[in-house]
């Protein structure tokens, strides 16, 4: 059998790459036009609200029912404000606060946001369930490490997005959470038996397909109580006989980026894009690195001869694309139901998106906690901020801005900032933090101290001169018992790094 036009169509209707510039380049538009099911968007393509909204107008006037997807978690993983920083809150910090109320008005509000923009599916939420605080990928992004807690925040976050037609995606299956290796780099292995992954890491997932999540995303997991010898993306035990038999899925399921070390080192990109096609992901999505023609074409080519040489049934492939159509199908016939939209919503875009802003920041307020309180606060005269700035995973935007430094500054004119990278802080503590905070206020900022070693070491030393020095950690919280007064933000924000400095100035009086 040959690779027919029809075939290859077909092969490109379970395509989603990504692309470079803030404009569709001309292969785009073409592949768009032959079949290709869409696009996933990311920071590199968002500039301003109005940029973005004629960028998804100009890939549908190329297809009109193209899936245009991404990754938009708020927290530390967005795409929408890679530039500023989040105005939401992640997961984490919704699940310390534990409101679900107020995680499906998040959610909602955010909807709201993609679909004035054109986006019809986004990659969120993240229902991992934490169990590994040394997890080096996930953290924050996940709710909490309590599986009915991340279940019933999954559940809510599904039905506040999918309430602007926004399809909402859970990731990632059947459970990144309790893992110590990143799958941007190696294949994780997830030790647990079948009973403890109904009990922990499949509930959120289970509450998702209960709320009518429109699509599941696979992770790269080597899940060895289902399958010992293929990652979850490749393996039809999980993505065919676990998913769809035994939990009852029926909407579409999506890979996550398939050009990640662990599916391209072993299977090639081609190759890794037709096991899980024939595995039974409905989406195969790649572009964080491999964003031109070229590679989609080596995918769509892999697909089409993985049919013709048996390792693929063209009714497996016609299956899948049929999936896909029908999410588009419901996302462009569904009118978003006008009770369940915000308010603000019906405002214009500048507005409705001020309005969400604002309820970002009441969110980031609520998930602060203080402990050690020692009488330093309110800070009344201007202290030097000591930032120190950990390697970030992939899935973060590394150019994002974050910080205490920056809105303390605002309120507090004459405050001082530096910030220090591994390397620095091991050569420049004296000479860029003790000495410009002789005789003032130091305030000590970390992201996932617990994690780094040189971060716990550069906190000993400075505590060490400086036992009343204020610490405020912006990643998943350890230790709490550093520094005269600790403060977790439970994320990194641009809402977290406000709420943080109202705490330090007085103006917000956090729990404890």
């Amino acid at each position: 059998m040959k690779r027919s036009p029809e075939l290859l169509r077909l092969a490109d209707s379970v395509l989603l790459p990504g692309f470079e510039g803030r404009t569709p380049p001309d292969w785009l538009r073409r592949r768009l036009g032959e079949g290709l099911a869409g696009v996933v968007l990311f920071s590199r393509n968002i500039g301003t609200p109005s940029q973005l909204a004629e960028l998804t107008a100009a890939l549908r006037a190329e297809r009109p029912d193209a899936v245009i997807g991404i990754d938009e978690e708020t927290g530390d993983v967005t795409r929408l404000e890679a530039h500023t920083g989040s105005s939401r809150p992640g997961n984490y910090a919704l699940g310390v606060v534990d409101d679900v109320s107020l995680t499906e008005e998040i959610a909602r509000g955010l909807g709201a946001d993609l679909a004035a923009a054109g986006i019809n599916v986004n990659f969120a939420p993240a229902a991992d369930v934490n169990s590994n605080p040394g997890n080096p990928v996930i953290g924050l992004r996940s709710f909490g490490a309590d599986p009915a807690l991340v279940a019933r925040h999954t559940a809510a976050w599904v039905r506040g997005l999918q309430a602007a037609v926004v399809a909402a995606c859970a990731k990632h299956f059947p459970g990144h959470g309790d893992t110590a290796v990143d799958s941007h780099h190696g294949l994780p292995g997830v030790a647990a038996t079948r009973e403890q992954l109904h009990e922990i890491e499949l509930l959120p997932f289970r509450a998702a397909i209960a709320e009518g999540v429109r699509m599941i995303m696979t992770g790269h997991l080597l899940v060895g109580a289902y399958d010992s010898e293929f990652p979850a993306t490749l393996s039809p035990r999980i993505l065919t006989g676990l998913l769809r038999d035994e939990m009852g899925f029926d909407g579409v399921t999506i890979t996550d980026a398939v050009e990640m070390a662990a599916v391209a080192e072993r299977y090639g990109i081609g190759g890794g894009s037709a096991r899980a096609v024939a595995a039974g992901a409905d989406l195969i999505c790649v572009g964080g690195e491999n964003s031109d023609d070229a590679v989609v074409v080596t995918i769509r080519e892999a697909i089409a001869d993985a049919v013709t040489g048996g390792l693929l049934p063209e009714e497996r492939l016609a299956d899948a694309a049929r999936r896909v159509a029908e999410l588009t199908a419901w996302t462009s016939g569904r009118p978003p139901a006008p009770a369940d939209l915000s308010a603000s919503a019906a405002q214009s875009g500048q507005a409705a998106s001020a309005a969400h802003g604002v309820v970002g920041l009441a969110a980031a307020r609520r998930a602060v906690r203080v402990t050690r309180r020692a009488g330093v606060l309110p800070l009344v005269t201007a202290p030097h901020v000591a930032e120190l700035s950990p390697r970030m995973n992939l899935a973060i935007d590394k150019d994002m801005p974050w910080g205490v430094g920056e809105p303390l500054g605002k309120l507090l004119p004459g405050t001082t900032v530096v910030r220090l990278d591994q390397e620095s802080a091991g050569t420049s503590l004296d000479e860029a933090v003790l000495a410009p905070a002789a005789d003032r206020p130091l305030v000590v900022v970390v992201r996932d101290a617990h994690r780094h070693a040189w971060q716990m070491a550069a906190l000993d030393r400075l505590l060490g001169a400086r036992p009343d020095a204020i610490v405020v950690e912006m990643g998943l919280p350890g230790r709490t018992d550093l520094g005269a007064v600790h403060i977790a933000t439970h994320g990194a924000a641009r809402v977290c790094g406000q709420a943080a400095a109202e705490t330090l100035t007085g103006l917000l009086e956090a729990g404890i």
